[in-house]
Order: C-alpha cells, then structure tokens, then sequence
C-alpha cells in the first residue's frame, strides 16, 4: 500500500497510525474551520476542507468535535476558556464526533459518547496547570492526565484521541487493505 497523505498536524493521529502500521506522510491543511452547526456536520466539512487543501491521491483529514447539548467546545483560547469548559463538561455526558474524509476513498464519521466525573475549580485547576489542554477539542486530553476527568465512555476511545480506528480502517478496506468491521 502506498503511503497515504495526513493532513494534520496532530501527534496523537501520528502516533496511531504508527501503532497501526500504517505508512503515511504528514502535510499539514491550513484551512479555515467551521466552529458552529450540527457537530458531525461540522466535523465532516472540515475534515473534507483539511483532506482538499492538500495534494495527493489519498490523503486523510480528520477533525474531531467536542459538543453538549448541541453546542460544540473547540480548542480552548486560553486557560479560562479551558475551565469553562471543563466546568461545563463537568458530571455530564458530551458527544467527540470525528468526521474522516480519505480522498479518493469515501467519508465517514464517528461518534462516542463520553462521561467526565464532576468537575470542581479545584480539580479543573490542577488540570489545567499541566497545560494539556491546549490545543485539545474540549480543552482536555484523555490519553493523558485528562484520563482523570473521565468517569466512562461508550464508543472507540481512539476515537477521543484524535482517529476513530474501526471507521479509517473501514475505508482503507478500499485500498486493499484487509478486513471489513461488521
């Protein structure tokens, strides 16, 4: 299989691809995002805005999401922003949406559901401090100290991470690639 095009930035899709052992090459999209709207709609357009404003015959944009209640939680401005956040999220249960767009390939997006334990000034604070959040949807990341603020999940935890690993595998099923979830 030829090397597919990532265009994101992210460690966290590099280091699931490598894990899968998928040969890939990073170029970066700089693409204006949409913010606003249905959040898998949101996250599927701008995947397709990343995987378009990059050159190649299979490239991959992802974008994942953060949303409660309808309302979508981006990447943070600053650390008060990330605690509002975190306090919002706090005790409820909000919806990572990632949206993949492989050109050349097909489209798909993923949703799981995930459970934050209540979340006071304190404990968003000590987060906080470890400056994870920055960059993140959500403001937080669960493959680090952000596990802490987790009480469950209901879906593909990668997917949380940044790359929703049964659907990229489902659309690599075209490329010859082996094996097709049920």
């Amino acid at each position: 299989m030829d090397p597919i095009v990532l265009a994101s930035a992210s460690p966290q899709r590099r280091a699931i691809l490598e894990h899968l052992g998928i040969p890939f090459v990073v170029a970066p999209a700089d693409v204006d995002e949409l913010d606003a709207g249905d959040p898998p709609v949101v996250a599927l357009e701008n995947a397709r805005r990343k995987a378009r404003a990059v050159p190649g015959a299979h490239v991959l944009g992802v974008d994942t999401v953060v949303a409660l209640d309808g309302r979508i939680y981006g990447k943070p401005r600053d650390a008060q922003e990330a605690r509002a956040t975190l306090l919002a999220l706090g005790g409820r249960t909000h919806v990572v949406h990632s949206g993949l767009h492989l050109t050349g390939v097909g489209e798909a997006v993923e949703a799981t559901a995930v459970t934050f334990r209540a979340v006071d000034t304190d404990l968003a604070d000590w987060y906080l401090a470890s400056g994870e959040w920055r960059g993140r949807a959500g403001g937080y990341a669960i493959q680090g100290r952000g596990a802490a603020l987790v009480a469950a999940i209901e879906g593909d935890y990668a997917n949380v991470v940044g790359l929703p690993v049964a659907a990229f595998m489902d659309l690599l099923t075209t490329l010859g690639f082996p094996g097709k979830s049920a």
